[in-house]
């Protein structure tokens, strides 16, 4: 409506790229154990993003605190200028029990 993407599509793209990173890194086996569930989402725009303009996205993850990380992910437009960057907090989820579980070592270390 405004001519530039809107936050829905922010968010679609950061849940998008979060999920991408967990499937590239996680072993299938481990991917059965586990689950994510979003709490909370933090958008900052800097620039307007443009129908038809490519942009590069890019996720890390923060530190983790007992079944929690808060995940990011910066989109840049094709200047290099940041379009927005998001800051999301999710939590580890047993796939059994669906209860949130302490996010393990080798996790913090995958995703680094």
């Amino acid at each position: 409506m405004n001519g530039h993407v809107n936050n829905v599509v922010y968010l679609r793209w950061m849940q998008d790229i979060a999920i991408s990173h967990w499937v590239s890194r996680a072993p299938a086996e481990e991917q059965a154990k586990w689950a994510w569930v979003a709490l909370r989402h933090e958008i900052d725009y800097r620039r307007a993003l443009l129908p038809g303009e490519e942009a590069l996205a890019r996720t890390w993850v923060g530190t983790r605190r007992g079944p929690r990380f808060d995940r990011f992910v910066r989109i840049d437009g094709p200047d290099g200028e940041m379009c927005s960057q998001t800051r999301s907090e999710w939590v580890l989820i047993d796939a059994v029990t669906r209860r949130p579980a302490r996010v393990p070592d080798w996790m913090e270390t995958m995703f680094a």
